[in-house]
C-alpha cells in the first residue's frame, strides 16, 4: 500500500480505468469496489484539499475515459466529422465528468479526513467512509442533473450480477444504492488498510441482511390461449446502411419480415427507435411522403395486425410554426390500431441528447465544422416529459425512448402510473460496450419502478425485463429475430417510486447523522 501511495496519480488513473471494468459487457464488480477502496485510501493520504480533489479527478478521468469508450463508435457513421473526432471527444468528456469524483473526494478529504486538522497519524474510520459515501451520492445525482445531465453508469449498475443487492434500488434508488456500494468499498479499505474488522463486519451483515430482504419474490402471472402477448422486432440494420440510398425502405420491410402474423392471442407489436423513417401522420406538405401518403405508410404495418393487435412505432414528427414554416422535429412514438389509424395521442421525446438530437449553439457550432452525430440539419424538439399513453386491450405503457431511461426517478408519469415501460432505442451507434450498458441501466429501471420494460433495438440488445429486473428474452447484438412473450405484470409500486429521489437524500442525511455520531461513541470500534 505504501509504494502504491509514492506514486498517487499513475496509481489512481490505473485504478479508475479498471474500476470500469465492473459494468457491462465485463461485469466484474470485484475490482470495482477495490478501485473505490484504493480510491479513497488514497484520498484520505493526500496532504492538502487540492491534492485530494486531484486525487479523486484523477480516478475519474480514468473511470469515464474506459467506461465511455463506446461513444467514438458515434463518429464512424458521421461523414462531416473525421473518427479520430470521437477518441477525443471519449477524454474531453471524461475530463469534465472526473469533476464529480474529485467533489466527493475533496468534501470527504475536508470534512472527515484526520488529515484536514493536519494530523499524519490518525487512521481513517467509520465517519470518514459514510462521508464520503454520501458525497459520492450527491455528486452521482449532480452529474445526472448538470448541464442536461449525463447519468450513465451509476456506480449502483455493478451489482446487477448480484439481482439480490441491485434491488435494494427498489427501496432507495440507483444513487443511493452507488452510496452503499461506496460504503462497502470504504469498509474492504479498513480491513486491508488498517485491520479494523468491526466496520467490515457490520457492511457485511447489512449488505446480507438488505439483499435477503430484497431477493425476488413470485410475481403473479395467468397465461393461457387468449393471454396478451408483446412481440419484439429487431431487424439488424446499422447505421452503416444508411449510406444505402433505399436505407428507408430497407429497414422498413426488414421490420415486416421480422414482425410475424396475426395469432389466436392479441399482440402488442413494438419496433424500435429508428426504424419508420417515413412520416406517419397526415396534414404534412404532400412531397414529404413515402408514395404520396402516411395511410401508405400506416397500412403496410397494419396488415401485420390482428383485430386485436396493436402496435408501437416510432417515427419522426415534423412541427410547424403558425406561418407553417418548418420549426422543427419531434423523436415521437406513436400507437397504431389494425385499422391503420393512430391514437389520439403521441409521446414526443423529451430528454434529448446534446450533439445528437440538436446542435447546441448551432449558429457558432456549425460554423466551426461540427454537427448532429445524427444525420439531419433539423433539431429536435424536447417534448413535455414521462407520458403514459392508452393502448386498447393492453393497459397503459409509458415511454421513455432511448437514453432517456437512464435517468433515476425520471421514467414514470406519477400521476398516472403505467403498467409497463416502452423504451424503444437506437443502441447500432454504441459499438460493443454500449448496448448491454443501456440494457443494464434499463435493468435498473425496472427494479426501481416495479414495472416490467419493454426494449426494442435495430442492432441489440432488445429485451423483456420482468419487474424484478430479471430477463426473460433478448436478442443479441448484430443479430435479426423477434421475441414473443406473455406481458410480464408490475408489481405493486415500490417505495423508491412513492419517495423518487427523496429516497437518495433520506439515505444522504442518514449517513451523515451516523458519521457525526460515530466520534461520540468510540466503544463501538468503528473509528
Amino acid at each position: 500500500m505504501t509504494r502504491l501511495a509514492s506514486h498517487p496519480y499513475l496509481t489512481l488513473l490505473i485504478a479508475g480505468a479498471l474500476s470500469a471494468t465492473g459494468f457491462a459487457p465485463l461485469q466484474l464488480f470485484p475490482v470495482t469496489i477495490a478501485a473505490l477502496a484504493l480510491l479513497m485510501w488514497i484520498v484520505h493520504d493526500a496532504p492538502s484539499l487540492k491534492a485530494a480533489c486531484l486525487r479523486g479527478w484523477t480516478f475519474g478521468v480514468g473511470h469515464f475515459t474506459i467506461g465511455n469508450n463506446w461513444i467514438q463508435h458515434a463518429f464512424d457513421y458521421q461523414d462531416k466529422m473525421p473518427p479520430v473526432l470521437g477518441y477525443i471527444a471519449v477524454v474531453l468528456l471524461a475530463l469534465y465528468l472526473a469533476v464529480y469524483p474529485a467533489m466527493a473526494a475533496g468534501l470527504a478529504w475536508r470534512l472527515a479526513s484526520p488529515r484536514s486538522a493536519g494530523d499524519r497519524t490518525t487512521e481513517p474510520g467509520g465517519s470518514y467512509v459514510l462521508v464520503f459515501a454520501a458525497a459520492w451520492i450527491a455528486t452521482e445525482w449532480l452529474r445526472a442533473t448538470m448541464f442536461t445531465g449525463y447519468a450513465w453508469n451509476p456506480v449502483a449498475v455493478v451489482w446487477l450480477p448480484l439481482l439480490s443487492v441491485a434491488r435494494i434500488a427498489a427501496f432507495v434508488g440507483t444513487y443511493a444504492l452507488s452510496g452503499i456500494t461506496v460504503a462497502i468499498a470504504g469498509a474492504l479499505m479498513l480491513l486491508v488498510g488498517w485491520r479494523r474488522w468491526r466496520m467490515p463486519a457490520v457492511a457485511a451483515a447489512g449488505l446480507l441482511l438488505a439483499g435477503v430482504f430484497a431477493s425476488a419474490h413470485p410475481i403473479p402471472q395467468r397465461v393461457g390461449p387468449d393471454t396478451p402477448r408483446v412481440r419484439v422486432v429487431q431487424p439488424n440494420v446499422g447505421q452503416e446502411a444508411m449510406q444505402d440510398g433505399n436505407y428507408d425502405l430497407r429497414i422498413l420491410e426488414a421490420m415486416i419480415d421480422q414482425s410475424g402474423r396475426p395469432q389466436r392471442h392479441p399482440r402488442l407489436l413494438v419496433w424500435p427507435e429508428g426504424a419508420v423513417n417515413y412520416y406517419v401522420e397526415d396534414g404534412y406538405p404532400a412531397d414529404w411522403y413515402y408514395k404520396g401518403t402516411a395511410p401508405v405508410t400506416r397500412g403496410r404495418i397494419a396488415s401485420l395486425l390482428g383485430p386485436r393487435d396493436m402496435a408501437l412505432i416510432g417515427s419522426t414528427a415534423i412541427e410547424f410554426d403558425e406561418r407553417r414554416e418548418l420549426k422543427g422535429a419531434g423523436n415521437a412514438i406513436f400507437v397504431l390500431d389494425p385499422a391503420g389509424k393512430l391514437g389520439p395521442q403521441r409521446y414526443d421525446k423529451a430528454h434529448l441528447v446534446p450533439y445528437g438530437e440538436y446542435l447546441p449553439m448551432r449558429p457558432i457550432l456549425s460554423r466551426i465544422g461540427l454537427s448532429r452525430l445524427v444525420a439531419g440539419e433539423i433539431d429536435y424538439l424536447a417534448g413535455p416529459g414521462p407520458r403514459t399513453l392508452a393502448v386498447p386491450g393492453f393497459g397503459s405503457v409509458g415511454m421513455q425512448i432511448c437514453y432517456e431511461i437512464i435517468f433515476s426517478g425520471e421514467v414514470v408519469d406519477r400521476a398516472n402510473r403505467p403498467d409497463m415501460l416502452f423504451n424503444p432505442s437506437n443502441d447500432a451507434w454504441f459499438g460493443a460496450w454500449g448496448p448491454p450498458q443501456h440494457l443494464a441501466q434499463a435493468r435498473l429501471r425496472a427494479i426501481e419502478e416495479g414495472l416490467p420494460v419493454i426494449r426494442s433495438t435495430p442492432t441489440g440488445i432488445s429485451a423483456v425485463i420482468d419487474a424484478q429486473g430479471r430477463l426473460i428474452g433478448t436478442i443479441g447484438i448484430r443479430r435479426a429475430g423477434a421475441i414473443e412473450l406473455p406481458i410480464p405484470a408490475a408489481l405493486p409500486p415500490t417505495l423508491f417510486s412513492r419517495l423518487g429521489n427523496l429516497a437518495a437524500a433520506i439515505v444522504v442525511l442518514l449517513m451523515l447523522a451516523v458519521a457525526i455520531a460515530i466520534p461520540r461513541r468510540p466503544r463501538y470500534g468503528l473509528i
